[in-house]
């Protein structure tokens, strides 16, 4: 049976459960989600009470190593056009189709791929329409869903944290005169498990083909697992598939705002309409062209994440805490109580970590941060939280 959360103005009233075995209703309700909107608040320091440079900042996976000279420089010289709308962006349509070996038309260039996320709702969920997903994930394509009065069937993660493709497949079908989109963030956020190749085709091969699938690509830079594969391929194919990317992550332009979709022509031609006028800055455009040439520094970016990730988590393995191994910027730990209060307590110490993701709540999601700072993290929470038994992971 499938759960069918109906999330108008998204934290109101849990409007149906049809109810997963073994899964409490509360556990999937809006008040969760509503707990989990004021753990964010929570973990989101005010600039007007902390000193905001002096934060070593954990939550929001961000590139801490900032963007690079060359990126830098590529900004820096745009700024002559900062006073024109329509100024040159550098070539970036043309870069990033080029990149990923599609046409210009195939691009649609976001404020960040959070537009993205909104304009796929206002294109795909109109009222009454149905996303399908899984739950925990990236939640801000349910959030525009509901403010389209639209619903979401969130799935439940496997027992190892995984998507259970065969389960969205099933509900996908079974309501599939009303599913607008299927959403799919690969890697996932909060969990950073990765969404197999052979099950991304899988879902493509079995949904009607009417149906359009999106696939958030946010952290895929970071993967090594080689049973993942970018879905880009199927763009090529002309499927009904829509890929978000940004410049957020590995790229380090998270403040400047800067993201894409990769679709077919048709589809961009419709999320098109949607765009505001002189959505993204000029600045960013040429940043985001140089960043695309810097392959040098994205491979050294994900060399360091690797080896500080994979240090720092056997460390709390080895004291005994659960980890879900990942394949992003970030990771997620089981602490063994409600992480709202311990973000609390890393924050008197001057660290913030990631807010919290029902109904995983006693997990805390950790951004990779440099060497220094994830070896200061690590000395913080064996301030906070003493050597355990080791712990039974359910995955390797």
């Amino acid at each position: 049976m499938k759960t069918d959360i109906a999330r108008r103005k998204f934290m109101g009233k849990l409007a149906a459960v049809l109810g997963y075995a073994g899964l409490s209703p509360l556990q999937l309700s809006a008040q969760g989600r509503t707990r989990q909107g004021s753990a964010a608040a929570a973990s989101t320091p005010d600039p007007k009470k902390v000193d905001y440079d002096k934060l070593i900042k954990l939550a929001n996976n961000e590139n801490p190593y900032g963007p690079p000279e060359g990126v830098m420089k590529a900004m820096n010289d745009a700024w002559k056009y900062g006073n024109r709308y329509a100024a040159p962006d550098g070539g970036l349509v043309d870069a990033i189709a080029e990149h990923h070996h599609v046409k210009p038309e195939n691009v649609l260039i976001g404020c960040g791929s959070s537009e993205i996320l909104k304009i796929v709702d206002d294109a795909f969920l109109p009222d009454h329409k149905l996303v399908v997903g899984v739950d925990p994930t990236y939640e801000t394509v349910y959030r525009f869903a509901t403010n389209s009065k639209a619903k979401a069937i969130a799935i439940p993660l496997t027992k190892t944290y995984d998507a259970n493709m065969k389960e969205i497949i099933r509900v996908t079908k079974l309501n599939a005169r009303d599913v607008g989109v299927v959403y799919i963030c690969n890697p996932n956020n909060p969990t950073g498990r990765i969404v197999p190749k052979d099950e991304i085709k899988l879902l493509l091969d079995s949904i009607p083909g009417d149906i359009p699938v999106f696939i958030d690509e946010a952290y895929h830079h970071f993967v090594d697992d080689p049973n993942y594969e970018p879905s880009v391929k199927y763009v090529i194919e002309g499927r009904k598939v829509i890929i978000a990317r940004t410049f957020s992550k590995i790229a380090a332009l998270a403040g400047m705002r800067l993201g894409y979709a990769i679709a077919p022509k048709e589809i961009i031609d419709q999320l098109r309409l949607f765009v505001m006028t002189y959505n993204t800055n000029t600045i960013v455009k040429f940043g985001g062209v140089a960043s695309l040439k810097d392959t040098a520094n994205e491979a050294k970016v994900k060399q360091l994440n690797k080896q500080i990730r994979d240090r720092v988590t056997n460390e709390l393995k080895a004291m005994g805490y659960e980890v879900i191994p990942s394949q992003t910027n970030f990771f997620m730990v089981n602490v063994k109580k409600d992480v709202t209060g311990v973000g609390e307590e890393f924050l008197k110490k001057g660290y913030v970590v990631g807010r919290k993701f029902p109904p995983m709540n006693e997990w805390l999601r950790v951004s990779v941060g440099t060497d220094d700072e994830m070896k200061g993290f690590m000395k913080t929470f064996k301030e906070l939280f003493p050597a355990q038994a080791p712990a039974q992971t359910k995955i390797g």
